[in-house]
């Protein structure tokens, strides 16, 4: 699915979301990135859901991040509750939906100028 543009303000922006993909300010991803205004992270996750830790997340998140976006793939699915947690205890918001909407979902955020990653799994 290809996104409606936004107007450029130095941020990275997600253009389009594709079974197995993600392209960022034109260049496609074909793996799990992460992604904030400033940079694109790779070989941040692990292959699964289920191994998913707070240290893996933990790793992309800048100091002043405010929300985490966590796209699960093709559907929706929770990691499991102590990842959670642990961000919300250091006062970051959690969202997790499936890899498409998150990716319409941060660009929204990042427009407004907020501080925020899209932790993307593919499937």
């Amino acid at each position: 699915m290809k996104f409606a543009e936004i107007e450029d303000q130095g941020a990275n922006v997600i253009e389009a979301y594709g079974e197995g993909r993600v392209r960022v300010n034109g260049r496609d991803y074909a793996r799990s990135i992460a992604v904030s205004a400033a940079q694109v992270a790779l070989d941040w996750c692990p292959d699964d859901l289920d191994s998913l830790t707070a240290d893996h997340l933990e790793a992309v998140l800048g100091e002043a991040t405010q929300v985490l976006i966590l796209g699960t793939g093709s559907r929706q699915r929770f990691p499991r509750p102590e990842v959670h947690f642990a961000l919300l205890e250091r006062g970051i918001g959690v969202e997790v939906m499936d890899t498409g909407a998150a990716c319409r979902t941060y660009n929204i955020l990042v427009s407004e100028g907020r501080d925020v990653v899209a932790a993307l799994m593919l499937d």
